[in-house]
């Protein structure tokens, strides 16, 4: 390989486009054959006539929270799978719980590319702190390291201590996990006065990554790049060392479409990332992610053509992200149901010192001093996070219909 993972990510931009809606309309085919929900959602659509994107604008866009009320329905996959069940290699369970298949394909969710803009190589032992237990991240990450030749540490999150020993003694290059937890781990290595420089580069995802954040890491010797990937959908796009923005995969068709709807902005302005994948085995079509972004005028200066996005800029939904993990609005109410006393609740996100801080602020009157801990246990429980609560007057928070707040900033 020399400066690009292939020759698809230096294509002229008009022959990816030709291509991708060439084979397309086979995929539509396939999805109406194959899986019951796109033969309901795409009835009376001729697969042929969706050969650009003013016809693919014409279909309807499926939101996650559809996705979960399909599978509700019809589990495990909402009748959305392409590929009968016993044909996967894995099921994962995200929350809400939403189910993902895998397939038995090399780099099925296509990290490969995403790992070599990161700069890393064949034979490169990669630390891999994404979760291994129900969510696919840590699957995601280690097929598309196999595919490029790597070696893999399944590190697995938590146990700080051990994964600083696990560090100084395999002498990893790369690191791939959310940035915060490198963040931690470099941190708890500098108060073992453990030794691990080796570590000089990695592929960071699943929340944002502040450009103080960054700088702290690069001072502390580890060059990282982002990838935005989904557990539904696998690699949307990824940085590159130009560092302005992220480059769209070559294995999907991405659209921002105003939120709410399934109409395609004007290029620079704000919207929702919908994505068509051309993966067989769940051929998802008009996928909206739930997430704000914006297209980039031109090619990247790194050399690879492909459209450009700004980065994660917040959610189209409530739905949220904390520490790599979806937040979703029903959560939150599950929460609430559990305990009468609450009247109501609004959950907010912040972040301290780089680090995602969940508060969920309950209304409450002549509440029990125990009740606080009793709400705390059951967001860990329903949300798989910690989360401190705030009681608070009834009558004290905002009537704005909102139950989530990200008061994160990402400047």
């Amino acid at each position: 390989m020399g400066e690009f993972y292939d020759s698809l990510e230096t294509r002229d931009p008009e022959q990816r486009e030709e291509a991708l809606f060439n084979a397309l309309p086979q995929q539509i085919a396939h999805a109406r054959e194959n899986a019951p929900a796109f033969a309901e959602l795409l009835t009376g659509v001729d697969p042929g006539d969706v050969n650009d994107r003013s016809a693919l604008a014409r279909l309807p866009v499926i939101r996650k929270s559809e996705l979960l009320e399909r599978q509700k329905i019809a589990p495990p996959f909402g009748g959305m799978a392409g590929t009968p069940l016993e044909d996967m290699g894995r099921v994962f369970a995200s929350p809400g719980p939403i189910y993902e298949p895998e397939g038995k394909r090399e780099d099925y969710w296509r990290l490969a590319r995403a790992l070599f803009a990161a700069g890393i190589r064949a034979g490169e032992l990669i630390h891999n702190t994404f979760a291994y237990h129900f969510t696919p991240a840590g699957f995601m990450l280690e097929s598309g390291a196999h595919a490029l030749g790597c070696p893999v540490f399944p590190a697995g999150v938590g146990q700080t201590e051990l994964q600083v020993q696990a560090i100084s003694q395999l002498k990893p290059k790369a690191y791939v996990g959310t940035p915060s937890f490198l963040s931690i781990i470099l941190d708890k290595a500098a108060e073992l006065e453990a030794d691990v420089s080796t570590l000089s580069k990695g592929l960071v995802g699943g929340e944002a990554l502040p450009p103080s954040l960054r700088q702290q890491l690069s001072e502390r010797g580890v060059e990282v790049l982002q990838c935005y990937a989904t557990a539904d959908l696998g690699l949307i796009a990824y940085e590159s060392d130009a560092r302005e923005g992220l480059i769209t995969d070559e294995g999907i068709i991405l659209e921002i479409v105003r939120p709410g709807t399934g109409d395609p902005v004007e290029a620079g302005e704000v919207g929702e990332v919908v994505v068509t994948t051309l993966t067989p085995e769940y051929p998802l079509i008009r996928f909206g992610t739930g997430d704000l972004s914006a297209l980039l005028a031109g090619p990247s200066p790194c050399g690879r053509t492909n459209m450009r996005i700004k980065g994660w800029m917040g959610r189209a939904d409530q739905t949220t992200k904390v520490k790599g993990m979806f937040v979703h609005p029903s959560q939150v109410a599950d929460v609430v149901r559990r305990h009468a006393e609450v009247v109501k609740a609004r959950l907010v996100v912040e972040s301290t010192d780089n680090q995602d801080v969940m508060t969920l602020h309950c209304e409450v009157a002549n509440a029990e001093a125990s009740l606080a801990d009793a709400i705390s246990a059951s967001i860990r429980e329903i949300c798989k996070l910690r989360g401190e609560v705030k009681l608070v007057e009834p009558g004290s928070l905002a009537n704005d219909g909102k139950v989530i707040e990200d008061a994160r900033s990402y400047e």
